[in-house]
């Protein structure tokens, strides 16, 4: 007889605004003023997280922090400290690893975590996050936010669902009527095209998606399909992966001046490569690069990115290639560039690996 498993209990943890709260903690000066971590407005600098205030104004992450400033000329622009926000992260990682070893990292401030056979705070999940919200405000000085659910999909969106420094909970009997009234634009994947395309079929909710037999769905979106079918449900059965591990490396710069033409951008490549192969060296034997890929960013903000299989030998020249190629794609002045690989982990379990015949 098969014995049912347990309903999982699911906590996405999200810091708020982090890198900004790092700064206000250190500086409680800051805290009274609209303040973004970024770059200089004459260096082309770009936004990487602001505090609440600044957001009233309409400042985002990804936005170029002249365009910031001009919604909010009274923003204080901190630039960041990488080191200090590494710490802040590992000790609040460490918070998390005091209720559970299934811990799956999603960036320095956020984590799912698995608490289905944590004892602590009786076993309760909202316990259980109000508990590692408050430590994390005690010990660290940086606030939190929480989602609880039995899965990963619906613990993402409500720990959205309460921000800053609160928690929204799902519990199993409530998912059918949450999901219901969600917005189809807050499932991951469904950006500006797709919910677009949704929008033309009428869909709005998750409500109005169900509507959709799964070959319906297949036949519109293709893989994706499957995914819409089940996350409208409410249904997500990927576990908390406590072993994720990398899956590319890339180095990228923004430019002071645009790069004018295609010899000015050629120029640039030899010392993004260097960094590229700098950092590779760091990374331990059991990646192995499977493709390379490069990125451009036009004067205009559109991007285009390349990629093709590769080995771990990384010749300039394939590079160059690869930039000629999509180069043709703008034919415009450049702001950004950036080289990358992508990799297989040999030591991932279960993965094999196809030998060369003639090695």
């Amino acid at each position: 007889m098969e014995v049912a498993r347990p309903t999982r209990k699911i906590i996405h943890c999200d810091c708020d605004c982090f890198y900004a709260a790092v700064e206000m903690r250190d500086d409680p000066s800051l805290r009274n003023y609209p303040i973004a971590i970024g770059g200089k407005s004459d260096r082309r600098g770009v936004v990487a997280t602001c505090n609440y205030k600044a957001r009233e104004y309409g400042v985002r992450s990804a936005m170029p922090t002249g365009q910031a400033l001009k919604l909010c000329p009274d923003l204080v622009v901190v630039p960041g400290t990488m080191a200090k926000y590494r710490d802040a992260s590992m000790k609040i990682r460490q918070i998390f690893y005091r209720y559970t070893d299934k811990v799956e990292p999603l960036s320095l401030d956020e984590a799912f975590l698995d608490v289905t056979d944590c004892t602590q705070c009786s076993g309760s999940a909202t316990l259980i996050a109000e508990e590692i919200r408050r430590t994390i405000a005690e010990e660290v000085g940086v606030t939190a936010s929480a989602g609880v659910a039995s899965n990963k999909f619906l613990a993402k969106v409500a720990s959205d669902l309460n921000k800053p420094d609160g928690q929204y909970v799902i519990t199993p009997q409530n998912i059918a009527a949450f999901v219901k009234q969600l917005e189809v634009k807050r499932i991951n994947g469904v950006g500006k095209v797709t919910n677009e395309k949704l929008s033309r079929l009428g869909v709005k909710t998750c409500g109005d998606l169900q509507a959709f037999e799964l070959l319906d769905l297949v036949d519109k979106f293709g893989v994706f399909g499957k995914r819409l079918h089940d996350l409208c449900r409410g249904i997500d059965n990927r576990p908390v992966n406590a072993n994720s591990r990398r899956k590319s490396l890339s180095v990228e710069r923004t430019y002071s001046g645009d790069l004018a033409d295609q010899p000015a951008c050629m120029l640039k490549l030899p010392e993004l490569l260097l960094e590229l192969r700098s950092r590779l060296r760091q990374v331990d034997s059991d990646y192995i690069v499977t493709k390379q890929f490069l990125k451009i960013k036009f004067n205009d903000f559109t991007s285009t990115t390349l990629e093709r299989a590769a080995t771990d030998n990384l010749p300039l020249e394939s590079f160059e290639g690869l930039f000629d190629e999509a180069w043709q794609r703008g034919a415009r002045p450049v702001r950004l560039m950036g080289l990358g690989v992508r990799f297989i982990d040999a030591g991932e379990p279960g993965r094999a690996l196809q030998l060369d015949l003639f090695d």
